[in-house]
């Protein structure tokens, strides 16, 4: 290996948490214009992990790489559209060292391929779309020919 080849990548850092606010944006902004429309202004945060409230309420309590992303809110379809008083406005989180270590294990995706997945997910809960529901969407996508 020459040396240039070695010099390239020794001074890489993994991604910042602005780094991915920029990479999520990006993946937003390269979403079909329809689909964008229907988000509304749901924010997109970033986060290193998910809190300790989060993980308890999912029972995953010392597993804080199990959850990449999460929608909080009420999905469109169950009146999620307009907040109301006393509750939450609807809200994506993408965790960024959850979402670092699945892409450090799955080859198959480039790192934007894993943040656009994830957000696209929570974008489907704020359709309404359970996990079950994304999931066979994208069965029935990966079988189409």
């Amino acid at each position: 290996m020459a040396l240039n080849a070695v010099n390239t990548w020794t001074g890489l850092k993994a991604p910042s948490l602005d780094d991915f606010e920029e990479m999520a944006a990006a993946a937003f902004a390269a979403l079909p214009e329809q689909f964008r429309a229907l988000t509304g202004t749901v924010p997109c945060v970033v986060a290193e992990f998910p809190d300790e409230e989060t993980l308890a309420e999912f029972g995953m309590d010392d597993d804080v790489f199990g959850i990449m992303g999460l929608f909080r809110g009420i999905g469109l379809p169950q009146g999620g559209a307009e907040p109301f008083t006393g509750q939450l406005p609807n809200q994506i989180w993408l965790y960024r060292r959850p979402i670092l270590d699945y892409w450090a294990e799955n080859d198959d995706d480039t790192l934007g391929e894993v943040i656009t997945h994830v957000l696209v997910h929570e974008i489907g809960h704020h359709f309404g779309f359970s996990d079950d529901d994304m999931e066979a969407i994208e069965a029935a996508g990966d079988a189409a020919p």
